[in-house]
């Protein structure tokens, strides 16, 4: 801020008929900005050069059909040099407009209840949250990536400005870190619902919250400061460019300013709740409140209001009602409050309150340090005694209102507290969701407490409908042989069998331009070949894991058989049998194919005891490459059974051999038709759990998780599917932060190479999620140099 003068009043500006619930700077026209409100419009407001200083209405947006609780600005880009406007109401939905049309632009639909919280980021991603328990991504007019983890409504989100990361406030108390679509850290400390964030700088960041504070963070996790001041609720922040100054607003009725982490300025409104903020371009402060009005406050001299406003505005000010069973001005003893003489003492700071006896009556003043003077802010009415007098006991807890409500007639009916201190939508919305009724019953609710409460309303008449929201031989699992190679036996001899040591290339293979995925040494360097072919991707086929020492196979089932469980144990017939199935795999087309009897045993003997199972998943990884094998276990319901077998044995606290081996059966799974329909149904559940993997310490089950992502992206290349396309690029991006072997590296960057080839909103997404600066260190890799040739050719595709 250019000067440390205080705020006064610039403009009142009454265009809404109800709340104005939502206020956003604007890109153009320059100094304006956007309000929305329960009267289910949005304003567009462009300065004026008219003595009066104010804001000229440039268009009112319609499209919600119900309150429009939340807005924010999406950047100008070639498509939208203006920027765009986006908007979420309690219709469920989000609409966004450009600046010249009141229509929606286009609607997007996805959310199961209110969207009451918005935030835009880079490249036009915006995030969303709802009272719904999610938090939603979007680009392009899709959804693509939903956010869950929140136990209660998500009040609050925010973009941050680096590196993909995103933050969401809940009802749950807790405020998230979130990054590629995964949870990344849990904020604690807030003791009610989180209502705002704000982000400070790239490593900081602000919440406020129903418990009255203000917290200030690291993401990192660490609280570094509280802040306290307001005595209600907080509904919401907006930071100065500074980057240090902040402002702050709730349900105390007041506007705080903070500069160098104090209070330095406190503006009361005549309205009870100040619902939001916004800061202007040129540092003026706007505010929306329940009574409908926003209010622009300055610094700069020259666009403070006049003296008739400023008087207007305070005489409005001091026949405000105040109800102490707010908690706004403590607890009140009218008999021992002072008479009028107390007010010729000055305050001690700016906003202090003190209440003085006029006869029957208290009045509400507040200091102002810029005037020097006392303030009326309003006249007390009640007293704290005498309204807890009249409580109600209700399952051990006191109310003002105990409402029986009848629903359903016949019914049985429901009870419903309520203190005159509540916010009745949310008491409302609480009720609705405790007895499981239906929302469409919010409305008549809500009216019914403002209605049957009329006595106790709280500051100046309000229009009905008030907040809806507030509201025996060793198995080695991944073991390496040191001459072991991809394309080598994977097996070190001995008679040891040790699975997963078949994943690195063979570097004594010979030379030549061949696929990557076979083996280092079987890819030529960049020195054979123009750098800017790329060999890479789109990788449209899939990658399965082929290599098997049948021998040493049969010779580890059949000695774990022997000391199995007896429910469990194979007879010389039916291990006759499965040696039968692996061979006929494993051989040429002239083998005859394994019959029905085979498969379905081998399918009884993977429900082996989890410590001696892994040689039947061996087998299992080999047999549905082929074609029989793959449409018996893969289709229909027999297909879920298998993923949903395969997915428990890849739970995180699992066997490293039993996971690794799980994850290359649905590698092999995409050889067949029927093996490829069944993952793609299952895509969003198999990747969500594949992705716990990355972070056990085992290169072979990163390879083997890599090659999965690698072949789910190579499905979706030529699909329009953007949602599976997110999430690839999720699952990437955070195997990628705990993944080490080069060669799982590698086929990661291949599947995000994949992933935003020829796809202009996915590379969109890649961005917001920062994956340039994430793989961007694999760039000088030199061994292998598929590696750095691999990355160079992505960071290509991201520019």
């Amino acid at each position: 801020m250019a000067s440390q003068n205080s705020y006064k009043l610039r403009c009142s500006i009454p265009g809404h008929e109800m709340d104005v619930r939502g206020l956003a700077t604007a890109a153009f026209p320059e100094g304006a900005f956007v309000s929305v409100s329960r009267d289910r419009t949005g304003r567009i407001w462009v300065p004026n050069s008219s003595p009066d200083r104010g804001f000229t209405e440039m268009h009112c947006m319609s499209g919600h059909s119900n309150f429009v609780s939340c807005v924010c600005f999406i950047a100008p880009n070639d498509t939208y040099p203006r920027g765009l406007i986006a908007t979420g109401g309690n219709d469920n939905n989000i609409c966004v407009f450009t600046l010249d049309n009141p229509q929606p632009l286009y609607t997007l639909k996805g959310h199961k209840n209110t969207v009451c919280t918005l935030s835009s980021g880079k490249f036009g991603t915006l995030l969303s949250g709802s009272w719904d328990t999610t938090a939603k991504v979007w680009l392009n007019e899709k959804c693509m990536m939903t956010l869950q983890g929140h136990s209660a409504a998500v009040w609050a989100v925010v973009i941050l400005p680096e590196q993909g990361l995103m933050l969401s406030g809940s009802a749950d108390k807790t405020i998230k870190l979130w990054k590629a679509g995964r949870c990344e850290n849990t904020y604690t400390g807030h003791e009610d619902c989180v209502r705002g964030l704000a982000v400070l700088n790239n490593l900081e960041f602000f919440s406020c919250s129903n418990d009255g504070s203000i917290r200030r963070w690291l993401v990192t996790g660490e609280c570094v400061h509280v802040y306290y001041e307001h005595t209600n609720y907080i509904y919401s922040m907006a930071v100065f460019p500074n980057s240090e100054d902040f402002v702050s607003t709730g349900e105390d009725r007041t506007l705080r300013i903070w500069r160098k982490g104090e209070c330095a300025q406190t503006i009361r409104l005549p309205a009870q709740s100040v619902w939001c903020c916004c800061i202007l371009p040129n540092g003026d402060i706007a505010v929306g409140a329940s009574d409908g009005i926003i209010r622009v406050f300055t610094e700069a001299e020259d666009r403070i209001a006049s003296a008739e406003d400023i008087q207007a505005f305070e005489d409005e000010l001091s026949k405000t009602t105040i109800d102490p069973k707010t908690g706004d001005l403590g607890d009140i003893k009218v008999e021992e409050l002072p008479g009028r003489e107390h007010l010729d003492e000055p305050g001690n700071r700016d906003g202090q309150t003190r209440l003085i006896k006029d006869g029957d009556k208290v009045e509400a003043y507040q200091w102002s340090v810029s005037d020097g003077r006392w303030m009326k802010i309003g006249d007390v009415v009640g007293g704290s005694n005498q309204q807890t007098s009249k409580s109600v006991v209700y399952e051990g807890k006191e109310y003002d209102y105990v409402f029986t409500i009848d629903i359903n007639e016949g019914g049985p009916s429901m009870k419903l507290p309520y203190n005159v201190t509540e916010d009745p939508w949310l008491t409302a919305h609480n009720f609705l969701q405790k007895n499981d009724l239906s929302p469409m019953f919010l409305d008549q609710v809500a009216n019914f407490i403002i209605e049957n409460t009329k006595g106790h309303v709280v500051g100046p008449a309000q229009q009905e409908g008030g907040d809806p929201f507030t509201g025996g031989n060793r198995y080695v699992p991944g073991s390496l042989g040191n001459n072991t190679g991809f394309g080598a036996d994977p097996f070190t001899g001995a008679g040891r069998y040790i699975p997963g040591s078949d994943s690195i290339p063979n570097s004594s293979a010979p030379g030549g331009v061949a696929d990557p995925f076979t083996g280092g040494g079987a890819y030529s360097s960049a020195a054979l070949r123009p750098t800017t072919t790329n060999i890479y991707f789109p990788k449209t086929d899939g990658v399965t894991f082929e290599q098997a020492n049948i021998s040493l196979i049969m010779a580890k089932l059949k000695e774990l058989n022997a000391g199995a469980p007896q429910e469990h144990k194979l007879s010389e017939e039916l291990l006759e049998s499965i040696d039968q199935l692996l061979v006929s795999v494993c051989a040429s087309n002239s083998e005859p194919a394994p019959t029905l009897q085979q498969i379905n045993l081998l399918w009884k003997a993977t429900h082996w005891p989890e410590d001696i199972v892994f040689p039947v998943l061996d087998i299992l990884r080999l047999a549905v490459r082929h074609p029989q094998v793959n449409k018996t276990l893969c289709g229909d319901a027999e297909g879920v059974q298998l993923c949903n077998h395969l997915l428990s044995l890849m739970r995180p606290e699992g066997r490293p051999a039993n996971q690794m081996l799980a994850l290359r059966t649905l590698c092999n799974c995409f050889s067949g038709r029927h093996g490829r329909a069944l993952l793609m149904s299952q895509r969003e559940t198999v990747l969500l759990q594949a992705a716990d993997l990355a972070s056990v310490c085992n290169k072979n089950i990163h390879i083997a998780l890599a090659t999965l992502v690698l072949n789910y992206a190579a499905c979706f290349h030529s699909q329009p599917d953007l949602e599976a396309k997110a999430q690839c690029l999720s699952v990437a991006s955070r195997a990628l932060e705990t993944v080490q072997d080069k060669e799982a590296v590698f086929r990661l960057l291949v599947a995000l190479g994949t992933t935003v080839s020829s796809d202009q909103t996915a590379r969109d997404l890649a961005r917001s999620l920062g994956v340039n600066s994430q793989i961007s260190k694999y760039s000088s890799v030199s061994d292998p140099s598929k590696v750095a040739e691999c990355c160079q050719l992505v960071l290509k595709e991201l520019m």
